[in-house]
């Protein structure tokens, strides 16, 4: 039996299998290693750009099979999932399918362990409308000749949607997509032991818990995003995975009601409501009628304002929905911390550092309470809210912020990692130093 190993342990790090460049960051990043900086096309297909000549070295072995077909389709933008599967199946047909992924010194997988999800996406019409335009794709690219036959390319789309991840830089943008063949072994718990994070392309398994031996069996991460209700969360699940969550944290009613959770009318209680209640359970004040219709309104607002702004959050918007849940939403409703979040970035976005501060304290609570004690996500509100603080020259409480951000991203992320090290520590000594 291994010995027990302890929160920050990496556990696994692995490079793709398969990874392409989301195609909105084409011409500002590096295909090869994703980097933001100044890059030049290939001189032959003038689709993909690097970054120097150590990358495009590095990238022709992968990519000197699929430049002819890019050139062929130039000017078009290849959707990033049928440059996925142009990769894979480019790979498979030289010899990809014997290359191993290790997760022990000894277990593997290949391409085809990975699950397919064959019959569910075959009776699933939203994914099969999908799979139809990127077969033309692929045959535009390809010639009729080379796509894969319809059981082929199903399975391969299968491997692709239930397997893939999304390549995050520092700051949790997601800017590639990649396919992991040993990280595949590790399953979904909305309540995880680990978190997957990247260093440019290379993915890492890191714990947030101790555990007395590496048993695969029991390591888990979040598929998807914990800020969410447990009605949210097992329907992106059960539509992406085709798995029905039933955890602690998706059946337990007490945390569904906390996550839609009401203010109290007595403006003196801090207890999460449920508004469906006759009365308050911790001071017994009466819910009336008005505050339960009041609430139902700015909810259905809510969620309709901030489905809108799934691409692009408004801050005016945001703002609306803010002060309409004041005194009706509890500050850890789950819905207000989303809106939060949303004003958060959309204050970063606008520039405007003091208001985004603001968002940025208030929002602390609710993603410890919702994404956990050690989630990268946590870590990096620290770092920024501790960034801002610095600007406004507010010390002591910057430092203590970043204090908090370094605990948490040596454990997610590593002391190793270009995030501690490159933007962390900087940070840290301007406030110390300050």
């Amino acid at each position: 039996m291994s010995p027990s190993l302890k929160r920050g342990s990496c556990i696994l790090s692995e490079s793709p299998f398969v990874h392409v460049l989301k195609s909105k960051f084409r011409g500002e990043r590096c295909d090869h290693c994703l980097q933001l900086n100044k890059v030049r096309k290939c001189s032959s297909c003038k689709y993909v750009a690097y970054c120097n000549q150590d990358c495009q070295s590095s990238a022709w072995e992968v990519h000197k099979t699929e430049c002819a077909y890019l050139k062929k389709v130039y000017p078009k933008i290849v959707p990033d999932a049928a440059r996925v599967l142009l990769r894979i199946v480019l790979k498979l047909r030289n010899g990809g399918d014997r290359i191993r992924g290790y997760y022990t010194e000894k277990c593997y997988r290949k391409y085809m362990d990975l699950m397919s999800h064959y019959n569910e996406i075959k009776c699933d019409p939203k994914r099969l409308e999908h799979l139809e335009s990127l077969r033309a794709v692929l045959t535009d690219l390809l010639g009729n000749l080379l796509v894969p036959n319809e059981a082929e390319l199903l399975s391969m789309y299968g491997r692709l949607i239930t397997n893939g991840f999304n390549i995050l830089d520092p700051e949790m943008n997601a800017i590639g997509t990649g396919i992991y063949l040993g990280v595949s072994v590790v399953d979904h718990s909305c309540k995880p032991n680990a978190v997957a994070t990247f260093e440019g392309t290379t993915l890492s398994i890191r714990l947030i818990e101790d555990i007395p031996s590496l048993d695969w069996s029991k390591i888990f991460i979040s598929y998807i995003d914990l800020l969410s209700t447990s009605t949210e969360r097992r329907n992106d699940l059960k539509a992406n995975y085709y798995f029905l969550c039933c955890c602690s944290q998706c059946v337990d009613k007490q945390k569904d009601m906390e996550m839609n959770a009401a203010s109290c009318v007595n403006e003196r209680c801090d207890a999460l409501v449920d508004i469906e209640s006759d009365r308050c359970e911790k001071c017994n004040s009466y819910i009336t009628m008005e505050h339960r219709e009041k609430f139902k309104e700015i909810m259905d607002l809510t969620k309709n304002h901030l489905q809108n702004m799934e691409d692009i959050a408004y801050l005016d918007v945001c703002e609306i929905c803010l002060n309409k849940q004041e005194s009706l939403l509890h500050p850890l409703n789950v819905w207000h911390v989303k809106t939060l979040d949303a004003a958060f970035e959309a204050a970063i976005k606008v520039q405007k550092w003091t208001t985004a501060l603001e968002y940025g304290l208030r929002l602390i609570p609710g993603f410890r309470k919702y994404c956990g004690d050690w989630n990268p996500l946590l870590g990096l509100l620290y770092l920024k809210c501790g960034k801002l603080l610095l600007y406004e020259n507010r010390l002591q409480e910057a430092f203590g912020n970043l204090i908090e951000a370094e605990k948490i991203i040596a454990v997610t992320h590593g002391k190793n990692h270009s995030l501690y090290n490159e933007q962390l520590v900087p940070l840290l000594m301007q406030a110390r130093e300050g």
